[in-house]
């Protein structure tokens, strides 16, 4: 396995980490007392605001983006912020562990999405989802209850928006780093869920509510963005998302200490499902260095000066 594979793997999973306790911070602050608006326009924000000041401080040259790079992570950032503003709704109205198994099918909608733009899976990638797909089913069984469909169809959203995001950025990290990618989409994002807490929210938080969840959220926010890009654009979109799967295994690790919940078999079951489907990541052939044909529907996130009939550069 190459460097860059190893590096991308260990972002991907840096990633999952950080957004199974995204959930966590994310829930708390609104359990006490900030709406949902409120929690994803400071989480946002707050870790656009952090990544900027670094970047100017240590890495000024990392704000050079093409121009045509610079538009896709904006509709990214667009898109995502959209999908984020339905995920913290969603999160309101459901239990956490309902509202992770349908997150969770984000891989599924990311499949269609890139079979669009002609990068169609492997056949191990394949079996490799509809074997998460079983684990997510067993990891989050739950008995029965009366189900919000409204907070359903939210976070079914949220997931397919999510997944829409990842192969935009991929396009763009091709030509782009990965802090540079992060930062335009964090701004991007911030322009749609900050606007949208003025215009239909506009609530404060009460003067008890701690602060400790969101600073938790705005730096599990920050860390997962940066290393969720970094290994899209070390081993690709599939993968990554396969492997940011594990965030279920961190959920449930942090709810079973900090909520002192136990697993059930069927649980465990799907906990080594998923296990197994993260460890065949090591039988995956390395992602082609190339983007995608001219017929894909992301065919127009290129570097200027290229003309189509020698696209993709630096074959």
């Amino acid at each position: 396995m190459h460097k860059k594979e190893t590096a991308g793997i260990l972002a991907a999973l840096g990633s999952a980490l950080f957004l199974g306790v995204s959930p966590v911070f994310g829930k708390l602050a609104i359990n006490l007392g900030l709406s949902p608006l409120a929690v994803v326009a400071l989480r946002t924000s707050l870790a656009a605001l952090l990544l900027f000041i670094i970047v100017a401080l240590f890495s000024r040259q990392s704000l050079y983006i093409f121009p045509v790079g610079l538009i896709g992570c904006i509709l990214a950032g667009v898109i995502n912020g959209l999908g984020s503003l339905l995920y913290y709704m969603a999160l309101y109205r459901l239990p956490a562990s309902l509202g992770q198994l349908l997150y969770s099918l984000y891989p599924f909608f990311l499949a269609l999405w890139m079979i669009l733009d002609r990068q169609a899976p492997s056949r191990l990638t394949i079996i490799r989802i509809g074997l998460a797909g079983v684990a997510v089913l067993l990891l989050t069984n739950l008995p029965a209850s009366t189900t919000d469909f409204t907070g359903v169809l939210m976070m079914i959203g949220a997931a397919m928006l999510y997944a829409l995001h990842l192969p935009i950025n991929q396009r763009v990290l091709y030509e782009a780093p990965a802090p540079t990618v992060t930062l335009y989409t964090l701004l991007a994002m911030s322009a749609v869920v900050v606007p949208a807490y003025f215009i239909f929210d506009r609530s404060l938080p009460t003067s008890a509510a701690p602060l400790w969840p969101m600073l938790g959220l705005t730096l599990a926010t920050f860390l997962s963005r940066l290393s969720l890009f970094l290994g899209i654009k070390h081993i690709g979109g599939m993968q990554t998302a396969l492997l940011g799967l594990g965030e279920l295994l961190v959920t449930l690790l942090f709810s079973y200490y900090w909520l002192h919940e136990n697993l059930t078999p069927l649980q465990w079951l799907g906990a080594f499902g998923l296990g197994l489907s993260l460890l065949l990541v090591k039988f995956e052939k390395a992602a082609p260095d190339k983007h995608s044909g001219p017929g894909g529907w992301l065919s127009w996130i290129r570097p200027p000066d290229l003309p189509k009939e020698i696209w993709p550069p630096y074959q």
